[in-house]
C-alpha cells in the first residue's frame, strides 16, 4: 500500500480534544499533526518523520510523567503504564520499518491517532483536571493548592474509569 492507495484519514484535532490547559492541548495538537504526517508520508521521507513523531511522544510522555510525579500520583499508575507501552510499540515500529514494513508504520500511526484522541479524552483530562485541582502550573512546577492532594497518593489513571495495569497495558498492546 502506498500513499495514494491509503484509504484511511488520520484523526485531526478538534477542540473537543482540548483540555483547558494550553501547555498539554498544544503538545496534543502537535503530535495529531505528526501522525497525519507519517500516515500521509512518502516513502522516502516516511522513517525520518516516524523518528521525529518518536521523539516527539517521548518529551510529551516525559513531561506528563513529570507532572504526575509532582503533584501525588503514584509511580506505578496505568497513565505512566500506557505511555511506556506505547513508546515501546513505536520504536518497534521503527524497527519493522527500516526492515522494509513501511505500510506497518503507517497503519501504525493510524490506529495511534485514534488511541491517542482516547488517551486525550479519558487519562489527559483526568490528570488536566488533577492538575488543575492542585493549582499546578505547568510552566513553573508551582503548585498553589498541594492540600488538593495531600495524603496517598492518587493510584490508577486519577479517572474513574481505570483498570489493572494489566488491562491498561492489553488496551493499549492489542
Amino acid at each position: 500500500m502506498t500513499t495514494a492507495t491509503l484509504d484511511r484519514t488520520p484523526v485531526q484535532w478538534s477542540p473537543t480534544l482540548g483540555l483547558e490547559m494550553p501547555v498539554m492541548d498544544d503538545t496534543h495538537e502537535v503530535c495529531i499533526a505528526l501522525l497525519a504526517e507519517v500516515v500521509q508520508a512518502p516513502d522516502e521521507t516516511l522513517l525520518s518523520r516516524w523518528a521525529l513523531l518518536i521523539d516527539h511522544t517521548q518529551e510529551h510522555f516525559d513531561r506528563e510523567d513529570q507532572w504526575m510525579a509532582a503533584t501525588g500520583f503514584g509511580s506505578e499508575n496505568c497513565h505512566t503504564t500506557q505511555h511506556s507501552v506505547i513508546l515501546q510499540v513505536m520504536r518497534e515500529g521503527g524497527k519493522r520499518g527500516l526492515m522494509g514494513e513501511l505500510d506497518l508504520v503507517r497503519q501504525m500511526a493510524y490506529e495511534l491517532g485514534l488511541w491517542l484522541a482516547n488517551h486525550i479524552q479519558s487519562m489527559d483530562a483526568a490528570l488536566a483536571l488533577h492538575l488543575r485541582s492542585a493549582g499546578f502550573d505547568p510552566q513553573t512546577g508551582i503548585i498553589s493548592h498541594p492540600q488538593a492532594f495531600a495524603g496517598e497518593e492518587i493510584q490508577g489513571c486519577g479517572g474513574g474509569s481505570c483498570g489493572s495495569h494489566s488491562e491498561a497495558e492489553q488496551s493499549v498492546s492489542a
